[in-house]
């Protein structure tokens, strides 16, 4: 059996992802290092997450001052992707801002909860390292 994805639901996703908050671009600037992979703009019909560990089942939201009005609907949203298995966390936007280091490492000790323990990693740099060559 194959779950398409709704057609309008997939392009809102493609939407966010070109056009990122900078909220968003703190974080993805640091997290997107590391493994197991973080993805940016998670489908999950009929909702997206902002930032989302496959592997993990973790959600993280990213609230701006819109999410006070909408709170009994983000408590709808939180409850159902919690029934289906995802731990969500939500971070406030000025916070994320005047500590994206903080809010990664937050993001990270949930993730490594949700793995039993094990940490995410960064990927290893590739600075210093010699090309071979193509052809010898």
């Amino acid at each position: 059996m194959v779950r398409r994805i709704d057609p309008a639901l997939l392009a809102r996703a493609r939407e966010l992802r070109n056009n990122p908050t900078l909220t968003e671009l703190a974080v993805w600037h640091l997290i997107s290092r590391y493994r197991p992979a973080f993805t940016r703009q998670h489908i999950l019909a009929p909702f997206i997450i902002d930032l989302a560990c496959r592997e993990a089942k973790l959600g993280v939201e990213f609230d701006g001052s819109q999410h006070i009005a909408n709170a009994k609907q983000d408590e709808r949203r939180t409850a159902y992707l919690e029934a289906e298995g995802w731990r969500i966390i939500r971070l406030w936007n000025s916070e994320v801002l005047s500590n994206p280091e903080g809010a990664v490492q937050h993001i990270l000790e949930r993730t490594a909860e949700r793995l039993d323990g094990v940490y995410p990693e960064p990927m290893p740099s590739r600075e210093g390292r010699t090309r071979k060559p193509r052809w010898s």
